[in-house]
């Protein structure tokens, strides 16, 4: 966005008559309730977030105690072009320091303690991994550049494992890459290409995580408690223990009219009813549905429930308009789209902490990600800050894991990762970072490790064509929109905070039509600089001379200003 376009809107005409029912209580409604207060100037009180749970914040989540061991199923990573998302919490006061934003925090933050790591891969029991390159042979390059050059509509439903060779899949570069998003060999190929192009200014650095930001305290703590402070200030409704059941449609002359939401509170239906002058925006799936943890002693189920929350509200509703997606690409096959993390804490600790930190050599939170290149169930590690927690003591440490090969045998634990304990994992982890004579005594001072299976965390990723995913505003919408990964927006990309944030910022401001534009998405992918840049690395060259021009640029405009 240009800064001639960064106005305060107008007020919609009996914007303080309207009102706003955001159906879930992840960031893409938080985010939503923000926009309709700072851009649309709807009264906070008209607002109503209606969620099931007793906690809102969505797959944004961090709780538990020292006592009884802290939780986060996984945390979204930032980079600095998350144009929506700044934009968001450039207004949103810290809890620290009121005088100043969570974005001034978090930028300050960045700059003092940037992520670089310095051992990203390891292997035979803690032995560090020379992670300087990606590995990647001449073609294994071209068929990146192809997948940059294909149109989304040429690539269809292909899959990963369908584009690529074999030999791509034994490369630095797909460790990098697939620890980095948990992508499968069945998943989309476009999804790559999206995270390919949207990041592109990032893969020169992708080996060092450069240019990865963190935040302070666990995402939860830090992102959404101050959001959800700021709109409590200014009087949203907060309607949780609610189970959204239904929505119901005027649908015609080619318009859609959201008329009414059926919800269970406490046993009891209930039922909304809804005008065209109201604000109806529904999340229509959620990364971490149906849940299920575990704890030391015991492994966390697979939910395979028919009953799918927010997927079965979609599931009705899609049967009202083809303009309202096809849910059923992304949650009717739990064992293509499941995937567990496991939250490590640990008292008086004087062994893990100080080898990870002589193994790595990068300080907590400061080193992100480390993967087990030779681990059967492909397993990393995190550091974070400390304290990761707001209420953490300083002698209590957390370390967060997870593995993307669910039904395989362990390395050292004989069984599978979805089938074992926390102990077991977390045995597992300390075999491959090379302290297997020390587990006993590792153990004795573990507080708890609580995994956490999600059967649809990477439900976004499976294959899909145009129309599978709805527009955020469907067409001929009066007053209804689609938030969060399951909408689709073009160019952008899902498993990121981002995208929940745009799709906020695009419902509210389209369908309250404000004259304010929503935020651009980096465009890095058209910068002959990046391209230049991504191929160097890539190709493993040092200049753009010694890339292969005439593969990669033939017949494109590109080639012409080099």
């Amino acid at each position: 966005m240009n800064n001639y376009d960064k106005i305060n809107p107008k007020a919609p005409k009996n914007i303080e008559n309207r009102k706003a029912y955001l159906l879930g209580g992840g960031i893409g409604s938080l985010a939503s309730a923000a926009f309709l207060i700072r851009d649309a100037h709807m009264p906070g009180k008209n607002i109503h977030i209606i969620e099931q749970l007793d906690r809102l914040g969505g797959s944004m989540d961090g709780q538990g105690s020292a006592e009884k061991g802290y939780t986060a199923r996984g945390g979204r990573e930032i980079e600095a072009h998350f144009e929506c998302f700044c934009d968001l919490f450039s207004f949103i006061p810290s809890l620290s320091d009121p005088n100043v934003s969570v974005l001034d925090e978090f930028r300050q933050l960045n700059i003092e303690e940037p992520i670089e790591s310095h051992c990203r891969l390891v292997e035979k029991q803690g032995q560090p991994v020379d992670f300087s390159s990606f590995g990647l042979t001449t073609a294994n390059s071209m068929e990146l550049a192809k997948l940059h050059m294909l149109t989304e509509e040429a690539l269809g439903a292909t899959t990963i494992e369908e584009f690529f060779t074999e030999e791509f899949f034994e490369t630095n570069f797909w460790f990098f890459w697939v620890t980095m998003f948990a992508f499968e060999p069945w998943h989309s190929v476009v999804e790559v290409k999206r995270y390919m192009e949207r990041f592109m200014h990032l893969i020169g650095g992708m080996n060092r995580l450069k240019g990865i930001l963190h935040t302070d305290f666990n995402q939860y703590d830090s992102l959404i408690l101050p959001l959800i402070t700021w709109l409590k200030d200014h009087d949203v409704n907060f309607d949780c223990g609610c189970v959204v059941k239904d929505i119901d449609f005027d649908i015609t002359n080619d318009k859609k009219t959201a008329t009414a939401v059926h919800y269970t509170k406490n046993g009891k239906e209930e039922v909304i009813k809804t005008t065209a002058n109201d604000i109806v925006l529904f999340t229509n799936g959620s990364m971490t549905e149906n849940t299920e943890r575990g704890d030391f002693n015991t492994p966390a189920p697979l939910n395979r429930s028919e009953d799918k929350g927010c997927f079965s509200v979609w599931e009705k509703i899609a049967k009202k308009s083809p303009d309202f997606g096809h849910p059923e690409k992304f949650c009717s096959d739990v064992d293509k789209t499941k995937w567990m993390s496991f939250t490590i804490t640990l008292k008086d600790d004087d062994i893990v902490f100080p080898h990870i930190l002589n193994l790595t050599h990068d300080k907590p939170g400061m080193g992100g990600l480390v993967t087990i290149k030779d681990s059967s169930w492909l397993m990393s590690w995190v550091v974070p800050k400390h304290p990761h927690y707001i209420d953490q003591p300083d002698n209590v440490h957390v370390l967060w894991a997870y593995a993307l090969n669910l039904d395989v045998p362990g390395d050292y634990v004989k069984k599978t990762y979805s089938e074992s304990t926390g102990k077991e994992m977390f045995e597992e982890l300390l075999y491959h970072m090379g302290l297997e004579d020390k587990i006993p005594e590792v153990l004795s001072h573990t507080v708890n490790v609580i995994p956490a299976m999600m059967p649809y965390i990477t439900s976004q990723f499976m294959p899909r064509v145009a129309g599978d995913r709805p527009d955020v505003i469907p067409a001929g919408s009066q007053n209804f929109g689609f938030l969060g990964q399951y909408a689709e927006i073009p160019h952008d990309c899902v498993f990121t905070v981002e995208y929940s944030v745009r799709s906020a910022m695009m419902a509210v401001y389209g369908l309250l039509d404000l004259e304010k534009p929503v935020e651009e998405i980096y465009p890095g992918w058209y910068d002959i600089r990046v391209l230049a840049s991504a191929a160097k690395k890539c190709l493993g060259v040092e200049s753009i001379s010694d890339v292969p021009l005439g593969m990669l640029l033939k017949n494109v405009e590109a080639s012409k200003l080099l």
